[in-house]
């Protein structure tokens, strides 16, 4: 697994998230880890095929995911992951998988991305541990959002 399949990513994270809350995340440190999904987590699940086959796995706090969501919707206090937060976070994985894809595509890497699989529940149907890719985009004062690329 290369490290640089995880940097478009990344950068598009970085361009989205400034974008839509107005906050400009910092780096963590990139690692190797088992990925499972654990309770009071969302997780955002997209799927890639072409040059690149395997998953991309965006996973926040809920409690980040509803500051996240707050900014999002210009400051507005979003206390609850209804049906519209969830729409919203989704679509934000949906944006930096999408602008990913992209840049992977000005690389020379053809990759095409499914919609966005929402979890909720370490009891996520059809998701075992698997080891990934990781790297931790730090929002201060809202959280961490971990990036997690699962390539086959």
């Amino acid at each position: 697994m290369k490290a640089e399949l995880i940097n478009p990513f990344l950068e598009s994270a970085r361009i989205v998230i400034e974008q839509v809350a107005n906050i400009r995340p910092s780096t963590g440190q990139l690692g190797i880890k088992e990925v499972k999904l654990v309770e009071n987590y969302i997780w955002i699940q997209i799927g890639m095929t072409g040059q690149m086959e395997g998953d991309i796995v965006f996973g926040l706090h809920e409690e980040v995911a509803l500051k996240v969501v707050s900014a999002m919707m210009g400051g507005f206090l979003i206390t609850e992951m209804d049906d519209m937060s969830k729409s919203a976070i989704s679509e934000l994985g949906n944006m930096i998988s999408g602008n990913a894809s992209t840049m992977l595509y000005n690389q020379g890497v053809r990759v095409d991305i499914t919609p966005p699989k929402l979890m909720q529940s370490a009891n996520a149907a059809g998701f075992d541990a698997k080891r990934a890719l990781t790297i931790p985009l730090i929002m201060d004062g809202i959280g961490e959002l971990d990036i997690q690329v699962l390539i086959a």
